[in-house]
């Protein structure tokens, strides 16, 4: 079993090959890029795949919650930091996936999953928006590989009843995990 702490989380991956911190910032790290690009959190191999995972934890779990918002001004605020926050995830696994075939690290189907603090029905339309810009699958008829074979977007109740062979723990740090 190889155990990983990473941003507040202990991942305990029972089956990895592998398992490391891949946006790492510390340069003397092995891991360490150097490279201006974005980088997931968490590379993980197993015997059949690869699992990239990024992790984000709000205070403001409506940030993105165009259904809770007062008026018009905050709803356009919500969109916004919507469409930011799926650019963002997107661009963080684009950049992971040049550097891993940079390293010739992309020799297995890669799953991607972001690990989110919002609520299922938030998480949900996330993950359907974050699907179609990776894009997941082949889109191209010209296209060899996919970059992405699958996407999901969970909570870390819902990272545990998906995951049970890779349970999740939160680092006790007085912020309550949120469901």
């Amino acid at each position: 079993m190889i155990t990983l702490e990473v941003d507040r989380y202990k991942f305990s991956f029972t089956d990895a090959i592998n398992a490391f911190k891949f946006d790492e910032k510390d340069k003397t790290m092995p891991m360490y890029h150097g490279a201006p690009m974005k980088g997931v959190d968490v590379v993980a191999e197993f015997s059949e795949a690869y699992i990239y995972i990024e992790i984000k934890d709000y205070d403001d779990l409506k940030i993105c919650d165009i259904k809770a918002a007062e008026n018009e001004e905050d709803k356009e605020a919500k969109k916004k930091h919507f469409r930011w926050l799926k650019s963002y995830l997107k661009e963080k696994y684009r950049d992971s996936y040049l550097y891993r075939n940079a390293e010739n690290k992309v020799d297995k189907p890669i799953h991607y999953i972001c690990l989110l603090n919002f609520d299922n029905a938030m998480n949900s339309t996330m993950k359907k928006a974050l699907k179609h810009e990776l894009p997941v699958g082949k889109p191209s008829a010209r296209w060899i590989t996919q970059i992405a074979h699958s996407c999901q977007v969970v909570n870390f109740n819902r990272w545990n009843l998906a995951y049970p062979q890779w349970p999740l723990t939160r680092i006790s740090t007085g912020t309550p995990a949120v469901g």
